[in-house]
Order: structure tokens, then sequence, then C-alpha cells
């Protein structure tokens, strides 16, 4: 199938072995009931092979729906998956599953979820430290937090659990095109999504995240200012403002580094995009 033809929010591509795995949120299930997520095999980011089911939840698994936001890393000699989920008894939260191949089967290897138990959650991401320190890097959700924010917790090792607190990165109303939102059930807000680590030519530390701004949903940027995971994080131009997010930077086969997200951000509507763009040596720039 063509890029054109795959439904997913929150788009990750893993680059492994001459191959492509494009993972996601599955766009028909993404806001009620889900049981699973997929994976898409390329060899030239047009022509993918699938979904293939990676995960899917035999009725053993603790959460039933808002299956979010997958990411795959390959650590230490396995892949490890970060994806979110819900139980009406349990708060939204990211837990880490394992595999031995990126295409699965994908199964629980944390005791639950990694973030807080008592915090709205979701997006984590994996970030290694220049010493070698694990971390997740998520959101904590703005309907629980009003003002969303990015957040981070120290990893043990295995990336099985928590090794220390979570602490602050920054808030989404540090962005000043960040656009203040009202949920449902009458929270007004600023929302955080999707962060994620990049570490740029120069050695500059960027998290890549989005929220909303007057033109939709939006790939916001945030500059470390000592090159860690423990800097302030001061808000630059946006890398999208044109109702698209939840973003991920891989570099491809050829050497090309691409922007990846989902647009736009509308029910049944979001595809998964590939911007080239480049590293001036500090910042990310869309060519």
């Amino acid at each position: 199938m063509k890029r054109t033809d795959i439904n997913i929010r929150d788009p990750f591509v893993l680059v492994h072995d001459g191959a492509y795995y494009l993972y996601g949120t599955r766009g028909e299930t993404c806001w009620g009931l889900a049981d699973g997520f997929d994976v898409y095999v390329s060899r030239d980011l047009e022509d993918w092979e699938g979904p293939h089911v990676c995960f899917h939840n035999d009725g053993t698994f603790w959460a039933d729906r808002n299956y979010w936001a997958p990411e795959v890393y390959h650590y230490g000699d396995a892949f490890y998956m970060f994806a979110s989920f819900k139980h009406p008894d349990v708060k939204r939260g990211t837990a880490i599953l394992k595999a031995e191949s990126p295409q699965g089967p994908f199964h629980p290897h944390s005791d639950g979820c990694v973030t807080p138990r008592d915090w709205e959650c979701l997006d984590g991401t994996l970030y290694v430290s220049k010493a070698g320190t694990p971390y997740m890097v998520f959101c904590h959700e703005w309907v629980q937090a009003g003002d969303g924010e990015v957040c981070a917790i120290p990893l043990t090792k295995d990336l099985s659990a928590p090794a220390g607190e979570a602490f602050l990165l920054f808030h989404a109303s540090d962005a000043p095109w960040c656009k203040v939102m009202h949920h449902s059930s009458g929270v007004s807000g600023c929302v955080t999504d999707g962060p994620f680590l990049w570490r740029t030519s120069d050695g500059t530390l960027l998290c890549l995240w989005a929220s909303f701004s007057e033109g939709g949903y939006t790939e916001g940027v945030a500059v470390s200012d000592n090159g860690e995971i423990d800097g302030h994080f001061t808000q630059v131009e946006p890398l999208f403002m044109d109702d698209g997010g939840h973003g991920m930077v891989f570099r491809a086969l050829d050497g090309q580094l691409y922007l990846t997200l989902h647009s736009p951000n509308a029910h049944l509507e979001e595809r998964p995009f590939f911007h080239p763009i480049e590293d001036t040596g500090s910042r990310l720039v869309r060519k």
C-alpha cells in the first residue's frame, strides 16, 4: 500500500537492518476501545507492507482503551515499545513492552505504567543521556495539570521501572504561539503532546512537541541551554503550523533527515507525512 492509504496518528519510524518500520495509533479506534498496534514495513518510504499486528491484547492486558502513540527503540539486544494506555479504573499513562523483533510480538515489560500513577499522562518517549542514563520524557496531561507539562523521569537500565522522581522540563504556555483550549469536562488550558528528543550535529538538545496554535495542530521545538535533559528549555520557532503534529525525526537509509508527523489532525483523515529537514548545527529546518 501507499503512504496515503495508511490512517494512523502519532507516526513513529524505526530504521533497522535496511528497512523502515512505521508504527502509530490506529485511526479507527484511537478515541475508544482498542486492543492493539500495527506495524508497516517499507524499503523506500512509499510502498508499505502491512498492517502487521505487533501487539494484541489477548484479554490479559490491563488496558482496554486509548491505545496511543507506540514508539519502538532498539536498545541493547531487544526492541522496546513505549505506548500509552487507559482503563476506566486506572489513570492514563505510558507502559513499556518488549520484543525480539521490530515486528513483535510485543509483550508487557514494565509493571503497568512507568509514568506517575496518580497523574494523567501520555506519549512517553525514550531519551538516553550522554552519560548513558535512560529517561522517559512524557506529557502530564492538560486535562489534569491545566497548563500541560513536558516532564522526564529516570528509568532503570533495563527500562522496566522508574529509577527516580519525575521533573518538569517546561509548560505548554511557555510557547508564545500556544492557544488555550477548552475541554468538554470544563477544563481550559494549553495542551502538550508527543515529545521527542533529538541531538543536532553540534550537540544541541532539542525537544520536539505538539500543541495547538491559530493554525491548528502545531509541531513546536524547545532547546536545552546545557545540551542535557536537566537544562533550561526555551521555545523557538515551530517546525510545522499547518494542522499537523506529534512528530519525530529519523535519518533515512540515504542519509536524509525527515520530520514525520500526522496531518490533518482530523478523525479518520490522519496520514503520516515525511518532510525533508536539514540539520543546521543547532537547529532543524524544513527544506
